[in-house]
């Protein structure tokens, strides 16, 4: 091989797209095997459709549904459907670089990039003690949101089922997955009082979608002003999307009988507080989102565009970049050239990123919607638009569209939450790679605006 054939390969190996290639093996393999007999309960093969569909949802963390998981799937085929949760929430270069440094391998300078790409950091030194870390954690927190649950669970239903029911849950929630595997009448409605059940979700959703790099921030620094910049954008805006969910939902929801309007304040209280803390990333949710006011629907519409930190196991276009779109806005609303925060300014490379993504999304968004409506003229539109939003912000809330779309309404949803989930990462790295220096500059000249 010639020297310029191996710089080509390395240059092809270490660009962002290898990601989208990545993930999109982890879903033919995920769609081979649920397509087997003994992962459904019906006779015979999986149709097609339905496992890929399946292995989609499962890889990007999204938890849209065309066969409900804990009648349709066997034991096998929700274990397989966890196993892609769990790889498809670390990310598969997470879990393989960890499975290289467990038999000794050294890693290349190719997978170390890859690395990088795939948990969001600018650092390439330390990736191997980094990438130890981020499993460890994930999966330590995993098990303590497992130990939790199954202490809640093991009085109210059998052992061997408060067991999986345990494990499945913790696993999906952490990775903002919004898959269950609940047989009980209501399923997560069921416990939409349980002030432990909710908690534990919801704590472990609220991680999952943080990220890693925000928690170790946290531990090792543990004083908010030496936090670093990206920490508190995380921590401000994650906590100001939660109260403006709550809030929302509390307020349109309240005196909706479909929803939450028989149940006391508390339990309303309650709902409310986890619907917007699953609703933004995760999708699990305790009321019939097909049964919520058109207000409500849309600004959750608004909260998963945001989605969460980057990095995280959640979607959308990132808190991280919604914090500085915003900060852009408030600068040119002011007449400064820049945007600042905390005495710190955000590289204008950085702007334009933000911006780039945000563009992305929405027009990304757009475009599926446009395409449902084609398919799906007998639906309305606002549910079309709400199963866009959450599809590629890799959610999974639905107002019971997805269950009934035609074939071509599936692949618009299953292309919507692999774009979502590779997309704006993908992006986001190609942009910040590029370093070409300007040789020459056009004479400007003013374009109206407004």
């Amino acid at each position: 091989m010639t020297t310029a054939s191996r710089r080509r390969q390395s240059r092809a190996s270490a660009s962002p797209l290898i990601l989208v290639y990545i993930f999109a093996g982890l879903i033919a393999a995920g769609t081979v095997l649920l397509m087997l007999p003994a992962t459904n309960h019906e006779e015979g093969f999986t149709p097609f459709m339905d496992a890929f569909f399946t292995a989609t949802s499962a890889v990007a963390v999204t938890g849209l549904v065309v066969q409900d998981t804990p009648t349709y799937w066997t034991s096998v085929g929700q274990i397989i459907v966890i196993a892609l949760v769990y790889v498809g929430g670390l990310g598969f270069m997470t879990v393989a670089t960890f499975m290289l440094i467990l038999i000794g391998q050294r890693l290349t300078l190719t997978q170390r990039l890859l690395v990088r790409e795939s948990l969001g950091v600018n650092r390439i030194g330390g990736l191997v003690r980094l990438t130890v870390g981020v499993v460890i954690v994930a999966t330590l927190i995993q098990l303590v949101g497992f130990g939790a649950l199954l202490v809640r669970f093991w009085f109210v239903m059998p052992q061997g089922e408060a067991v999986w029911q345990a494990a499945f849950l913790s696993i999906s929630s952490f990775n903002n997955a919004g898959f269950m595997s609940l047989t009980n009448p209501g399923a997560l409605t069921a416990y939409r009082d349980d002030v432990a059940v909710m908690g534990i979700m919801a704590g472990l959703i609220l991680l999952g979608s943080i990220g890693y790099a925000t928690m170790a921030d946290m531990v090792l620094t543990r004083r908010f002003s030496l936090f670093a910049l990206n920490t508190k954008f995380v921590l401000i805006v994650t906590g100001a999307l939660l109260l403006f969910g709550c809030g929302a939902f509390l307020l349109f929801e309240r005196d909706n009988p479909n929803t939450i309007g028989d149940l006391p304040v508390g339990e309303q209280l309650l709902v409310s507080a986890f619907e917007s803390t699953s609703g933004r990333t995760a999708g699990f949710s305790t009321v019939e989102f097909g049964e919520t006011r058109e207000f409500t629907s849309l600004t959750f519409c608004g909260l998963m565009l945001i989605g969460g930190a980057t990095g995280s196991v959640a979607g959308g276009i990132k808190v991280n970049a919604f914090a500085i779109i915003v900060l852009t806005l408030l600068a040119m609303i002011k007449g400064r050239e820049r945007a600042t925060a905390f005495r710190r300014e955000v590289p204008r490379s950085q702007v334009q990123q933000a911006m780039a993504i945000g563009l992305f999304f929405v027009g990304f968004v757009f475009l599926c919607t446009l395409l449902l409506s084609v398919t799906e003229s007998g639906l309305p539109f606002l549910d079309l638009l709400f199963e866009s939003f959450s599809a590629a912000g890799t959610v999974g809330l639905s107002r019971g569209v997805t269950s009934v779309v035609s074939a071509w309404g599936q692949l618009i949803l299953i292309g919507a939450m692999f774009i979502g989930r590779v997309g704006p990462v993908t992006l986001g790295l190609a942009l910040g790679q590029r370093t070409d220096v300007e040789a020459y500059r056009f004479a400007q000249e003013r374009v109206t605006i407004g």
